[in-house]
Parts: structure tokens; sequence; C-alpha cells
């Protein structure tokens, strides 16, 4: 991600450009992954979603590739991997 935010700078583009894994997964998915990953015993709390909650998450990184040569290089389960110990006391 920060690779390609700095392509970004870098470019001469003026326009939006999604960057991001275009994988898609649910919430839930993802807060199943972070507690199998980091071993939390923790529960998943369910509350409503805010009005302008997008039911979607699948950025187009088609321009990232195009204007920026750039796409993701880590999948992720390898980036939890690699964030979770940070957050571990």
């Amino acid at each position: 991600m920060v690779e390609g935010i700095y392509r970004l700078m870098l470019s001469k583009t003026n326009m939006p450009v999604n960057l991001g894994n275009p994988g898609e997964f649910t919430i839930m998915q993802l807060a199943k992954l972070v507690l199998k990953l980091s071993g939390s015993k923790s529960r998943i709390v369910f509350r409503p979603l805010p009005e302008d909650d997008p039911r979607r998450r699948q950025p187009d990184t088609t321009r990232a590739r195009r204007l920026l040569s750039w796409k993701p290089a880590i999948s992720l389960e390898e980036g939890l991997r690699r964030t979770i110990p940070w957050f571990k006391p």
C-alpha cells in the first residue's frame, strides 16, 4: 500500500486511483481471521450499520495497475500475520 501511495505521489495523475486488495471478503470473514491469527478470545459484537456504510468493499485497481504499474503484493492473511505482533503486549 505504501508503495502504491508513493508511486501515486510521484505520478502526474490528478484522477482518483484505487489502492487496496481487490479480493472481496466480508467484515465477518475479516473478524474471524483476526481472531484466529491473533489467538484472541474476544467475541464478535454486532451493531447496526451506519446509514452510509458501503455494502461492498472491492476496489477496482485497474487504474493503479495501468498508471502506476502497481498491484497488491501481500495477501490479507499475510498482512495480518505481519501486523498482529506489533499490537501484542
